[in-house]
Order: structure tokens, then C-alpha cells, then sequence
């Protein structure tokens, strides 16, 4: 069991952690997603975290209010860091108004084929290119490994 805590955020793990918020607002604003397909797994590329730690991350980033208990458990474990949370949240709520004025522009064929070619894009990533990353929680370090 891997838990992590992000105790010195940097510029850089910042303007990742918004980057990934816009992105996930933006996706959920145009095509209604944006926790398990863009946020957990940019968590684990990303920023090396464990499965588990960007699952909580995520769980704790969309769903508080409604999955409130859901976010408690993993909380209970030490796979919520808040201070990402709230982080990956303020980029969130500016993706989501800019994502979904684009979606709404569009065509909603275009929409649907655009949601087809990310959910196929992501699974290609996950099965055939996936590296496997070693966390250290004591110094935030990552070591790639490759897949097997």
C-alpha cells in the first residue's frame, strides 16, 4: 500500500494540477466526463502517483458532495490529498464553463465522435504503452519502469 502526500507543491505540480482541472472541466463541460477518464489517469503519468492515491484524488474532486462516504473511506486510508484536490478543482470549474460553450457550439455528431476517439485513446495508452512507475511517499520520487 502506497500512500502519498504532495507536502511541497511547486510552481510546476501547480500548473500541472491545473492543467489537468482544466482538462478534466473542459471534457466534463462538453462531453460530460472528466474524474476517471482524464483525471486518474493523468494523476498516475503525470505525477507518478499510485492508482489508488489518483482514484481517491479524483473520487474526492468530483464527487464530495454526492459520494461523500465513498471519499471518506479512501480518506481513511491517506489516498486523498486535499491540497490537490483543491487545486485540480479551480482549474475544474474554468475548464467546465469553457468546455461546455464549445460543446454546445458544435454539432452533437461531432461531440459523440470526439468522446469515441478519447475513450479509444486513453485505452490504447493504458493497454499497450503503460509504464509502470514506483512511488517513494517519503521523498515524492518516481522511478519508470517498463510495462510488462
Amino acid at each position: 500500500m502506497i500512500k502519498q502526500k504532495y507536502k511541497k507543491m511547486d510552481v510546476q505540480i501547480i500548473l500541472i494540477l491545473l492543467l489537468i482541472g482544466v482538462a478534466a472541466g473542459m471534457l466534463g463541460g462538453m462531453v460530460g466526463v472528466g474524474g476517471g477518464i482524464i483525471i486518474v489517469p493523468a494523476l498516475v503519468y503525470f505525477l507518478g502517483m499510485s492508482q489508488m492515491n489518483a482514484q481517491g484524488t479524483s473520487l474526492a474532486l468530483i464527487m464530495l458532495p454526492v459520494g461523500l462516504l465513498g471519499v471518506l473511506q479512501y480518506h481513511k486510508q491517506g489516498y486523498v490529498d486535499f491540497k490537490i484536490v483543491m487545486v485540480i478543482a479551480a482549474g475544474f470549474v474554468l475548464g467546465s464553463f469553457f468546455g461546455s460553450k464549445i460543446s454546445l457550439s458544435l454539432p452533437q455528431e461531432t461531440v459523440k465522435k470526439f468522446f469515441a476517439v478519447l475513450m479509444i485513446l486513453i485505452a490504447v495508452k493504458m493497454l499497450f504503452f503503460d509504464k509502470k512507475k514506483i512511488i517513494s511517499s517519503k521523498e515524492n520520487t518516481a522511478v519508470t519502469l517498463p510495462a510488462k
